[in-house]
């Protein structure tokens, strides 16, 4: 023991006291110092995991030094987006984005990393929200009337040039509207 009383903590490296002492892998930490590296969570002996004398939790530390890939870091089957980078883990290079080849230019044919493209709002529509009528896929919330807004139903809508409408907006856009035009011509 130093002169002057206690240990270095090995956070601040000031002096740790007896009444405000936790001891870890042979250093002692002020009770307020002994937090993750990364998160600042406190810590105790259950969640602590030192690595080359920096106390990390459990979870962060699993995220910086733990296995990589698919169902590794966010508990099996858990696809997360986090990079890492807070870590101070550099991400691999993206790729950049490349134009499709697909040579059929309808909404319908449009995909998003394999999943169908709103006609509505453009992004990807996967099986937990997707609706499919007038020949796309929507989001629960898109598939709403392009006039008044009403929500539709598959059985309750009507379909003009990839855009859908309920029955009654139908009559009055798009046919009487088209009736009106070729009267006029």
């Amino acid at each position: 023991m130093p002169l002057g009383g206690g240990n270095k903590c090995g956070c601040c490296k000031k002096t740790v006291y007896f009444a405000e002492e936790v001891q870890c892998e042979g250093q002692s930490f002020h009770k307020s110092c002994f937090l993750c590296m990364v998160c600042r969570k406190n810590l105790d002996s259950t969640t602590v995991t030192v690595h080359q004398d920096e106390i990390y939790c459990k979870s962060c530390y699993g995220k910086k030094y733990g296995p990589k890939g698919y169902g590794f870091g966010g508990g099996a089957g858990t696809l997360s987006m986090d990079t890492g980078e807070a870590l101070g883990i550099k991400p691999a290079g993206q790729a950049s984005h490349r134009a499709t080849n697909n040579p059929n230019p309808s909404k319908s044919a449009q995909k998003l990393g394999g999943s169908d493209a709103c006609p509505r709002c453009g992004s990807a529509v996967y099986a937990a929200e997707k609706v499919v009528g007038g020949g796309n896929s929507w989001h629960k919330s898109c598939f709403r009337c392009a006039k008044c807004g009403k929500s539709l139903e598959s059985t309750t809508l009507a379909d003009k040039d990839g855009e859908i409408y309920c029955k009654g907006q139908y009559q009055i856009s798009c046919i009487q509207g088209a009736g009106a035009l070729a009267h006029a011509q």
